[in-house]
């Protein structure tokens, strides 16, 4: 490709050769890579400061802690598509609506799975789809589960944009909404992030209650009719919930109380 960045590449190529060896000196470096010494030395500064390798007292260096936190960050994100993935499917064929899996990502949430239904409609969701933390049932969910400073902090930063007809934009209606999903245990969203869908998501929690993920149905908005509503609820939290007991969580179940009134 001929747009591929020439420093970011040599950078690669050189983060590439702890691929076959535990540690290196910046000769050892230079000589299998074949880069310039100057510019050698330059790089593996900015890689050692941003975290990707890390310097030994007898001068060698090795891959930096940086990356466990990516490897254990991928591994979790295939491992809960892996465990969600039949209730996903059973939870589909149940109710004829397309389910999606999403994790939060920084500041947004990120969609990681979706199975739609044999006859799909245009949704803003797609695997790899990005949305922010106040938009969506999805993302709001997993905003309302996340710890009290870190959905503070955020909360107090934000710019709430809209995005469509429904997205809400006043946070302290956010704040309004995000309480009920805590009492509740789900969040439901119409037109926030396409208009004329709607999105229905509980929490998936892992073995230490945190909320690590989110199921969602999702479709047109007049799939989600008052009439339906509370049957959807209480099957979308069904199938948060196995995953979550897969994932080791233990505590009673939102789904086991009794929902709202619509």
């Amino acid at each position: 490709m001929q747009n591929k960045n020439k420093t970011v590449v040599r950078s690669m190529d050189l983060l590439q050769l702890f691929l076959t060896h535990t540690k290196l000196t910046i000769t050892d470096m230079v000589e299998l890579s074949h880069i310039p010494k100057t510019s050698v030395h330059r790089m593996i500064g900015s890689l050692e400061e941003m975290g990707f390798l890390t310097k030994q007292a007898d001068g060698y260096y090795t891959l930096g802690l940086l990356f466990l936190q990516f490897g254990n960050l991928v591994a979790e994100r295939l491992n809960i598509r892996h465990i969600a993935l039949e209730a996903m499917q059973h939870l589909r064929d149940d109710v004829n609506r397309a389910v999606h899996l999403a994790v939060r990502d920084d500041h947004s949430t990120m969609y990681i799975e979706k199975l739609d239904t044999d006859h799909p409609v245009r949704l803003f969701t797609k695997i790899g789809k990005k949305a922010p933390l106040y938009a969506g049932a999805s993302s709001r969910i997993i905003l309302a589960f996340m710890p009290d400073a870190d959905r503070e902090n955020y909360l107090n930063e934000v710019e709430l944009k809209p995005l469509c007809s429904g997205t809400i934009i006043d946070k302290q209606q956010l704040r309004e909404a995000l309480v009920q999903s805590q009492k509740t245990g789900y969040s439901f969203s119409r037109s926030e992030l396409e208009n004329y869908t709607a999105e229905l998501g509980a929490p998936i929690m892992d073995h230490t209650g945190q909320t690590i993920a989110a199921l969602s149905i999702a479709g047109l908005d007049v799939q989600f009719g008052d009439e339906q509503m509370p049957d959807l609820i209480q099957k979308v939290q069904h199938a948060a919930h196995d995953i979550s007991v897969k994932l080791g969580y233990t505590s009673r179940p939102f789904y086991t109380q009794k929902p709202p009134e619509m």
